[in-house]
């Protein structure tokens, strides 16, 4: 698979060592590049790239704010000097974030990752307009009537199926067609392409709950509660009112409430 891309980078430096990078991916094909987002834009409208690699910090139109203008199918890596957007980048469904200097081992992660993304995709897709087989019932007597909760659960993600312990897991956050699931001692969330429904589905519901549209979080690893939101680190994590009646009735099971 080949991926169409464009770089967005007001520094002329910064441009060329990314055209290198590109140029040394075998499945990266550079279809433009731009020394600002205004220039870029109606371009990138006419013809939308797979990929961005976005700088933020730019004159006019930084990188966050067209982000959220750009073509819904484009995937966006951002490349940027300031750690400071890092939280809001994942709030416009950004693959990755790399930090300024950037070597070439984590350019080439940060694309295996967007390749990997259109690969589940692309492959769902195809895999969703082929007839499926009838399932052949399963005799009562064959039923398995003693379920328990699982230790761990697999999630796909990038070219690999990953156990991950169901203990480990902090909380979980979707974005459109993906999650992110955020795991201990791990610096960067697991990326598996699923919806959040059928990942809800997965979870024993003794040990997880949600709550908000966008977050599943498991209580066992709740340390502080603040205003209305769970706090992680230095993550905050809302409890809408669709869900928070909910989520008080599974607190007061564990904890004395005013």
């Amino acid at each position: 698979m080949i991926l169409t891309c464009a770089i967005i980078d007001d520094e002329p430096l910064a441009v060329n060592l990314l055209e290198t990078y590109v140029e040394k991916t075998p499945f990266l094909r550079l279809a433009g590049k731009y020394n600002s987002a205004l220039n870029a834009l109606p371009e990138l409208n006419a013809h939308p790239v797979d990929l961005l690699l976005l700088d933020i910090q730019m004159p006019e139109l930084n990188g966050m704010e067209f982000s959220r203008i750009l073509n819904a199918d484009t995937r966006i890596i951002f490349t940027t000097a300031f750690s400071q957007y890092a939280l809001d980048s994942y709030k416009v469904n950004a693959l990755d974030y790399l930090l300024k200097p950037i070597s070439y081992p984590d350019f080439l992660k940060a694309a295996n990752k967007a390749l990997c993304w259109y690969e589940l995709t692309r492959g769902q897709t195809a895999e969703a307009e082929l007839p499926h087989p009838t399932a052949e019932p399963v005799s009562p007597t064959k039923q398995d009537t003693t379920q328990t909760d699982p230790e761990s659960i697999f999630i796909k993600s990038e070219y690999k199926l990953m156990q991950i312990k169901l203990s480990r897991i902090l909380y979980i956050e979707g974005l459109k067609d993906y999650v992110k699931i955020y795991v201990e001692d791990e610096p960067h969330p697991i990326l598996s392409l699923m919806s959040m429904k059928a990942l809800e589905e997965m979870l024993p519901s003794n040990r997880f709950i949600r709550v908000h549209r966008s977050f599943i979080v498991q209580p066992e690893k709740i340390k502080v509660i603040e205003r209305n939101r769970i706090v992680f680190g230095k993550t905050y994590i809302p409890i809408s009112d669709n869900y928070k009646q909910r989520f008080m009735e599974f607190l007061s099971q564990r904890a004395l409430l005013p």
